[in-house]
């Protein structure tokens, strides 16, 4: 009589498997943006004269959500940067301004950086978004 050796089953261990999917499913966890998503029935005009996004030299003029106005990064009151663009009107043509304002900024204070900036003769201007 032979005998045959019995074939025996690789055990095959999961407790490595389970550590590695633990792991993964952790790290999506924690890189994944949570956004509340929301959704209005709208439809969005189309821009057809739209610029390029090229980014040259620009004046940064930044509105947080209380209203308070920055001028390259640096606190300025109203009046302050009215006189400043005012300063501006000379060389209007040369200048390009880069309006930053806060999604949740009133848009009465963005409608007057942007009414000073064209009353000072400066055309050039480009509201930031993401």
């Amino acid at each position: 009589m032979t005998l045959k050796p019995k074939r025996r089953r690789p055990d095959i261990n999961i407790v490595p498997l389970i550590d590695v999917l633990t792991i993964l499913i952790f790290f999506f966890l924690m890189t994944m943006q949570f956004r509340e998503l929301q959704a209005l029935n709208l439809t969005l005009p189309e821009i057809e004269t739209a610029g390029t996004s090229a980014v040259d030299e620009a004046l940064v003029i930044g509105i947080d959500v209380e209203g308070r106005f920055y001028l390259d990064g640096n606190r300025v009151e109203r009046d302050e940067l009215t006189a400043f663009l005012a300063d501006l009107r000379p060389v209007a043509r040369e200048v390009s301004v880069l309006l930053m304002a806060d999604e949740d900024t009133p848009l009465r204070e963005v409608t007057f950086v942007m009414d000073h900036v064209r009353k000072n003769g400066i055309d050039r201007v480009r509201l930031q978004s993401r």
